[in-house]
């Protein structure tokens, strides 16, 4: 068995992160690793705070690490790092060093960044519905400095489900060194 290949799906909020995780898990018969902040922030009975981004990067950390031991071939990341770092730049304008640290160890063979041309969905758990081109464009500009391997997918449900498909198919299917 080759190694493990790990997909990043990332972006800002709306775009359909998780429900692209599932549906790839699925496709390709492994397991996603859903994200942490959800079950963090509604756990809480508080707004959170900076310290709580630290509590749910390195708890989202954790989790994959579980999930890395389940899967099959490739595994699925509904958010990762670089989530975490945007999110504290951007709330509190500042990002925690072990956020900064971990980001530059963690590595996907694929970043999806997910486009934001699906309609805003509201959700209590969403915050600004009016940024997302602002936030597209530096999830972009972060991916590229941290010189990742991402595409970006877009389109509207089976069509975005197959451009994801065609670009892991890209990963998935070519020779493991």
């Amino acid at each position: 068995m080759g190694r493990l290949l790990k997909v990043a799906i990332t972006g800002p909020e709306s775009t359909g992160k998780s429900i692209i995780a599932g549906q790839l898990a699925d496709h390709y018969t492994t397991v996603w690793v859903p994200e942490y902040a959800r079950v963090h922030l509604l756990k809480i009975d508080r707004p959170y705070n900076f310290n709580d981004v630290l509590e749910i990067a390195q708890s989202q950390a954790a989790t994959e690490k579980v999930f890395e031991s389940l899967a099959k071939k490739v595994l699925f990341s509904d958010t990762e790092l670089l989530v975490t770092k945007i999110w504290c730049d951007d709330k509190y304008g500042t990002c925690h060093p072990w956020i900064l640290e971990q980001l530059k160890k963690q590595h996907y063979d694929l970043y999806l960044l997910m486009d934001i041309d699906l309609p805003w969905e509201y959700d209590p758990m969403r915050e600004d519905e009016n940024r997302r081109k602002f936030l597209f464009d530096w999830y972009k500009k972060e991916l590229e400095e941290y010189n990742c391997n991402y595409r970006i997918i877009s389109g509207r449900d089976e069509l975005r489900l197959k451009n994801a498909i065609r670009e892991v198919d890209k990963l998935v299917l070519k020779p493991q060194k």
